[in-house]
């Protein structure tokens, strides 16, 4: 492992020359009581132990490896900043922190925030003194209470089913960043495939001329100069035309510059839409062949420990016949959303909605903003074609979900981005959704096939499983999981788990797992569907890959079997 871990840049699609990456060493402390803050650590205490920054102390990698539950947690170490770095904007920027965190610098609180996804920074340029200064972190967790989404992270001391090995703290990359005081704040793309050009909304600080370059492998497309106040609008007409399709991440670099702020960007050319139960990606007919990522790696849990661990997950599924993901119960680094755009590889954006009490209208405080956050986020990533903010919102101590919570989610993301379709919560219980999707993980093909036809489907297309609660309109339609097919050759756990009964023989795997495949690559009005999984995660062995990504099976058999023509693209 180097010494400076994960040193690349954790967000490409945004991106200063002046920066510095603050992963390594860090002093660290358990705080069981919770009484830290109350005993002034950020002020003076000895931190009796080091971590390994981005990896969580759950981890192997972190130098930790504690597994139990920790109520609180605290990160300490120090920065130098010299007097030309004091003459600019000083941003601590943290790619993510689970999940409530208040950090100091020199004692001083310098702001707090609750998430354990979203990316955040604070201006501390008012709070550090040029030469020695002490950065202080204090983070709470507790994924049990409710009040938290928490993803397939265990609620019990042991991981089991789908639940796996927690992530407390730190688990992606923290950075300074230097900036002039008057710079670009945001900007979003709204490519237009048909007229051969971007719009582009710009947030800066303060009045100034905002200047963008776009290029293709090096070569000047179009450009666009303005002066803005705060915010407006920029479209440059570009003079090539190079589709971001599936399999061919073709992206035009974008260099931006406001008075003395200089940023690389990038953006893909494209377009998605519905039509007749059929997803088109720049006007043509494209069949969703997704696989489910559950975003997990055995020494650095939620952390990958490599960036290109991130590109070989990507290459893995491509190997296997696939051209998406799920990116399940996660909402993934910005890092693996980069090398998707790179690859052409279609994804559902996904949030970790397990653990939150959503039959109490406490959970849209406990949710919305940290989802808000991350579809800002994440907005220019031509790679995400659909938003997921729940999946299956299944009872919270036997009450319902509150559909009004749904609902709102559902209009909050619309309004933040109405160029991607938003399915409410995947799987059950649909209140409102632009994707009509079902969970089905029948193991006979036989029953299989009978779910998708015959006469016995009360709305004509497909057997739900939770009609009784949801109801469907006549939405775009896909199986958004399916098979999850055991496969643990090695009964190394007596606990593993799996759906439905394991085959007893390679040959038996296969002959299931085409048959299921087959059954939605035939059906007329499926337009996509997911199976589960990759990889295993830990306990659960259902995965194509086992959890160090080495195959289970010959995948060029499966390759073949997924890379059926659909009927729908016939």
């Amino acid at each position: 492992m180097k010494t400076l871990p994960r040193n690349e840049h954790p967000q490409p699609q945004w991106e200063r020359e002046n920066w510095k990456n603050l992963n390594g060493s860090w002093a660290f402390a358990f705080d069981f009581g919770k009484s830290g803050l109350e005993r002034e650590w950020q002020v003076d205490y000895s931190f009796d132990q080091e971590i390994l920054v981005p990896f969580c102390p759950e981890s192997e990698l972190s130098g930790i490896g504690y597994t139990d539950f920790m109520p609180a947690v605290w990160y300490q170490r120090t920065i130098h900043i010299s007097e030309e770095q004091k003459k600019n904007s000083i941003l601590l920027h943290f790619g993510a922190i689970d999940y409530f965190s208040q950090i100091f610098i020199n004692g001083q609180s310098v702001g707090t925030h609750k998430g354990g996804y979203s990316s955040f920074f604070f201006d501390i340029s008012a709070f550090v003194t040029t030469g020695e200064n002490k950065i202080t972190i204090y983070v709470e967790d507790d994924n049990r209470r409710g009040r938290q989404p928490k993803g397939k992270q265990s609620s019990l001391y042991h991981s089991h089913g789908c639940d796996y090995t927690r992530t407390t703290g730190i688990w992606q990359t923290v950075w300074l960043e230097f900036l002039p005081k008057t710079h670009i704040k945001e900007i979003k793309y709204y490519p237009n495939v048909s007229e051969r050009k971007v719009t582009i909304e710009a947030l800066v600080t303060g009045k100034g001329t905002v200047n963008v370059e776009v290029y293709y492998k090096g070569i000047l497309c179009g450009k666009v100069s303005a002066v803005l106040t705060e915010h407006g609008f920029l479209e440059v007409q570009l003079s090539e035309t190079h589709l971001w399709e599936v399999g061919h991440g073709r992206l035009y670099d974008v260099h931006c510059s406001f008075e003395e702020d200089r940023v690389k960007s990038y953006f893909g050319l494209r377009e998605i839409s519905f039509k007749e139960n059929k997803f088109f990606l720049n006007g043509e007919p494209v069949f969703q062949r997704l696989v489910l990522d559950q975003g997990f790696y055995p020494e650095g849990i939620y952390t990958a420990p490599e960036d290109d661990c991130l590109k070989k997950d990507i290459q893995l599924s491509l190997d296997a016949g696939f051209n998406g993901a799920r990116l399940h119960e996660k909402a993934f680094e910005p890092r693996f959303l980069y090398h998707c755009d790179q690859a052409g590889y279609l994804v559902w954006g996904e949030m970790a909605n397990w653990g939150l009490d959503v039959s109490s209208y406490s959970s849209l405080a406990d949710f919305l903003p940290e989802w808000s956050s991350l579809v800002s986020r994440d907005f220019n990533h031509p790679s995400i074609i659909t938003w997921c903010p729940f999946n299956e919102s299944w009872d919270y101590e036997y009450r319902r979900q509150k559909n009004e919570i749904l609902e709102m989610i559902y209009h909050t993301t619309k309004k933040l981005d109405p160029t991607r379709p938003c399915v409410d919560t995947s799987g059950n219980y649909h209140v409102i959704t632009d994707i009509y999707d079902v969970h089905d993980y029948a193991q006979d093909v036989q029953v299989f096939t009978e779910h998708f036809t015959g006469e016995n489907q009360t709305n004509g297309v497909f057997w739900d499983e939770h009609d009784a609660r949801q109801s469907y309109k006549g939405e775009p339609f896909c199986v958004s999981e399916y098979g999850g097919i055991k496969w643990d050759p090695t009964n190394q756990s007596k606990d593993s788990w799996g759906y439905g009964e394991e085959p007893k023989t390679q040959e038996e795997f296969y002959a299931r797992y085409k048959g299921l495949t087959e059954v939605l690559l035939n059906h007329p009005k499926i337009f996509g569907f997911c199976y589960t999984q990759l990889y295993d995660v830990e306990q659960e062995k259902n995965g194509l890959y086992f959890y160090n990504r080495t195959p289970k099976f010959d995948m060029k058999r499966i390759k073949e079997i997924n890379q059926q023509k659909a009927r729908i693209e016939k």
